[in-house]
């Protein structure tokens, strides 16, 4: 790989008589992993259910490494849900940041989703996430990942982080900052930011990377925890921009421990050569299996002393709560399919938009949403039609086989597959709505009659071939 001149001479500056082995690196075979979703398996079970080896990655207990060679992306337990193809590195930051599932979380830059859907396994169902993406084109991506891995209390934002600030002033408990950066520590993955790398863009991400801490240090509850986070090797975007944060903000910065990992961040590199900058992580691909990446981990210890007025709504009132007679055929689609003791769930915090049905989580309202761009509030349930309901892709994905009256079971792989193309399944099975599963894990919704089930699975996520 022809890195640029101005990179190479800069990291052989700092890697000293390293420098060599982290050259090397760039020429060595892609690492490869996948994380467990475990909202709807185990590892164990996952490893023994997937047809290609696996081992587990040292610092995050749903990790694995699997060889370069296997297309994990063309599995039908991929789109089962069962787990996120995702480089083993970069499992490392939702490690550092501790959740737990009473947690309100905010991850703030946020696509392609892989971080999010890792903290929203971790939440099990409860608490909040917030998963905010300010390019509008990634965050369709992250909407659609976070629905195949059936998570539902997620709120999908549109937004700049500032914005936020005004509608949730100190209301997280944890913040995850994955920054956009120079992305030095994925050129060998990633062309694009080896392509568009200069001393110049490494500047430009500094600034940015301050806004955006800025804004997450007043979203941040006191005593909330905050991981700051890069896919780059420059000290300007992480130990600069740490120590320039902590100068300015209420925060202490936290040691971090994950086994496997001991690079630590260095304080040579920094201004003014703070000792506590030995608390954050680096991770450098000479020494790990995985990409190179930068964690900082800090707690807040006092209120923000300015907090944006809040913002005022918008008077279109995009969405609103959904009435006992607005649901008369979405209980009939419930009686129909979901057993009896699943249902009340389902029927709790429904808010319409147009003929969309979605259930907001647990401590969202239209007062707290209505002033931003959301594109996913919550978990979508379906459409309201004319005299029908029509679930969503979204529910399917979020159902369990035992939540449901009828499934229908594709045995093989050559079944899971006509279904994710998009073609009918000839199959019998009583009328009406039905889950679609995969060795008991749900794909999607069909309707069945006269021994047939069409299919319903996205349009635009069916696949071509195998």
């Amino acid at each position: 790989m022809e890195l640029p001149q101005a990179f190479k001479e800069k990291m052989k500056e700092l890697m000293g008589p390293e420098y060599e082995a982290f050259l090397q690196t760039y020429d060595r075979e892609e690492i490869k992993g996948i994380r467990t979703n475990t909202l709807k398996i185990s590892p164990d079970d996952l490893k023994a259910l997937v047809p290609f080896e696996s081992q587990p990655v040292d610092w995050c207990d749903s990790g694995f490494y699997i060889d370069a060679s296997v297309r994990p992306g063309k599995n039908p337990y991929y789109y089962a849900g069962l787990y996120y193809v995702q480089e083993p590195t970069a499992m490392a930051a939702v490690e550092a940041l501790d959740v737990e599932p009473a947690d309100w979380v905010l991850d703030l830059c946020a696509a392609p989703g892989g971080k999010s859907t890792q903290i929203g396994a971790k939440l099990s169902g409860q608490g909040l996430l917030v998963s905010n993406e300010l390019v509008n084109s990634r965050a369709g991506v992250l909407s659609t990942n976070i629905e195949r891995m059936g998570i539902g209390n997620v709120l999908v934002t549109n937004e700049f982080p500032e914005r936020l600030v005004s509608v949730f002033p100190e209301q997280f408990d944890k913040i995850l900052v994955d920054a956009p950066c120079s992305g030095e520590g994925m050129f060998r993955k990633d062309l694009g930011a080896l392509n568009d790398w200069s001393l110049d863009r490494v500047d430009r991400c500094f600034g940015k990377q301050e806004k955006i801490l800025e804004s997450a240090s007043r979203l941040l509850k006191p005593g909330g925890l905050l991981v700051y986070a890069t896919c780059t090797f420059s000290p300007e975007e992480n130990e600069q921009v740490i120590e320039n944060f902590l100068d300015k903000e209420p925060f202490s910065l936290e040691e971090i421990s994950l086994n496997g990992l001991t690079d630590r961040g260095n304080p040579d590199w920094s201004k003014n050569k703070r000792k506590d900058l030995e608390k954050t992580l680096r991770i450098m691909p000479m020494h790990v299996r995985g990409e190179g990446h930068f964690i900082a981990r800090m707690r807040k210890s006092a209120p923000s002393q300015e907090l944006d007025s809040r913002l005022k709504a918008t008077p279109k009132g995009r969405f609103k709560k959904a009435a006992r007679q607005d649901l008369k055929d979405y209980e009939s689609f419930l009686s129909d399919l979901i057993r009896p003791e699943s249902r009340a769930d389902l029927l709790e915090n429904l808010y319409l938009s147009g003929e969309h049905l979605y259930q907001f989580p647990k401590g969202i309202t239209v007062e707290t949403i209505s002033a931003l761009k959301v594109l996913r509030p919550g978990l979508h349930l379906g459409t309201l039609k004319k005299n029908r309901f029509e679930p969503s892709y979204a529910l399917a994905m979020f159902l369990k086989e035992e939540m449901v009256l009828k499934s229908c079971q594709l045995e093989t792989d050559d079944l899971a597959y006509q279904y994710l193309k998009g073609e009918v399944i000839e199959k019998e099975a009583k009328a009406g709505w039905i889950l679609l599963t995969y060795q008991g894990y749900p794909l999607g919704f069909g309707k069945a009659s006269e021994k047939m089930i069409k299919n319903h699975y996205p349009k635009g996520l069916r696949i071509r071939k195998k």
